[in-house]
């Protein structure tokens, strides 16, 4: 088992490592007749490309994806949809000195353990330069799903620093380089994030993504639910230790009073009074914004000296050299945004193979 794919209806397998020559994806099961070409793909592709600012790796990667099947006369053929994007600025020399050293923090010991050799120039296959080609599916996704489903990121907390809710501004997100949807948070976390890369060290974040427009029914009871599906999905994307769905965590403190979202009837439409369940419900979307967070941790990546071990087992301290995200959950946003993208694609699909509509 290679586990390189997700979904069921819309299916995704990525490949590639992050000082291989290209990484790429193949997308099976997308409709035909949905009109597609690259230029429906790279502008997602650009807000998560490195480099774009100083509190980000200053890799120069431009990113630029190749549609290699799956297209004829600008639509979707039904066929698989193979698409590219070629590696420009690798520096593995930069890796040298962790070839045989376990990075704390990193997937280096676990790799090793498990197929008794490891990529070490970036992490290879466990780098975060893999989800480029997840944007890349989840703009195909959003063809899919159409114009009616609205789907957008945000950064909300980095390190201790927490938006305030009643300042949130979707509109503000694309204006600055840290997704901020809080005008007066920006400059705290512009500053904090500074002295954070000044010190060659790094910080978490959470990282809060919405879909406006799902229709009501999608997912399944038990074992197809949408909301586990889109947890498993966030929680696969590199450094994300922690999902939660509307309130989440917080739900463990509120009264059955407090978290049930009230519902009435008006002009003959079902509407509802809150949205703690963050719309699903048993699995099952209810038309409400699906809302989900999660928490990205400090990448492992830093100056600092940290005690490790060899592959020979000798006692070492790790310093991490190379271009690194002193916050990875800025680039995460984008991310956040494609694996919902795909899931919600997925769902949509395999409504309509159960239902009919």
């Amino acid at each position: 088992m290679s586990y390189n794919t997700f979904g069921h209806m819309f299916r995704v397998t990525t490949w590639g490592e992050s000082h291989g020559p290209a990484i790429g994806c193949v997308i099976d099961g997308c409709p035909p007749r949905i009109p597609l070409d690259a230029g429906d793909i790279q502008p997602w592709l650009d807000r998560r490309r490195p480099g774009q600012s100083k509190f980000t790796t200053q890799r120069q990667e431009a990113d630029q994806v190749e549609i290699l099947s799956g297209v004829f006369e600008g639509q979707t053929t039904g066929t698989p949809i193979s698409l590219l994007i070629r590696n420009t600025d690798q520096r593995s020399r930069d890796y040298g000195d962790i070839a045989t050293r376990y990075r704390p923090g990193h997937a280096d010991v676990a790799y090793d353990t498990k197929y008794g050799i490891r990529d070490y120039r970036g992490g290879g296959r466990s780098s975060a330069r893999e989800t480029a080609m997840r944007v890349a599916a989840g703009a195909v996704a959003r063809k899919v799903l159409g114009a009616g489903v609205r789907i957008r990121g945000a950064m909300v907390q980095v390190g201790p620093h927490a938006i305030n809710r009643a300042r949130l501004e979707w509109d503000l997100v694309d204006t600055n380089p840290l997704f901020c949807p809080d005008a007066q948070a920006l400059p705290v976390w512009e500053e904090y994030l500074a002295d954070i890369r000044k010190k060659g060290s790094s910080i978490g974040a959470v990282v809060e993504v919405m879909a406006e427009g799902v229709p009501a029914g999608l997912g399944a009871p038990i074992y197809g639910k949408l909301d586990s599906d889109l947890a498993m999905a966030l929680m696969s994307i590199n450094a994300v230790k922690g999902v939660e769905i509307g309130e989440g965590f917080a739900a463990a403190s509120l009264t059955g009073e407090e978290n049930a979202d009230p519902m009435r009837m008006e002009d003959g439409q079902l509407r509802f009074a809150s949205n703690h369940a963050g719309g699903v419900l048993g699995g099952i979307s209810t038309g409400q914004p699906l809302v989900a967070r999660f928490a990205v941790k400090p990448t492992s990546s830093i100056l600092t000296p940290v005690p490790s071990v060899t592959r020979e087992g000798e006692n070492v301290d790790v310093m991490t050299k190379g271009r690194h995200d002193p916050c990875v959950g800025i680039r995460a946003v984008p991310v956040g945004e494609a694996m919902m993208a795909c899931v919600l694609a997925d769902h949509l699909l395999r409504h309509r193979g159960q239902v009919g509509s």
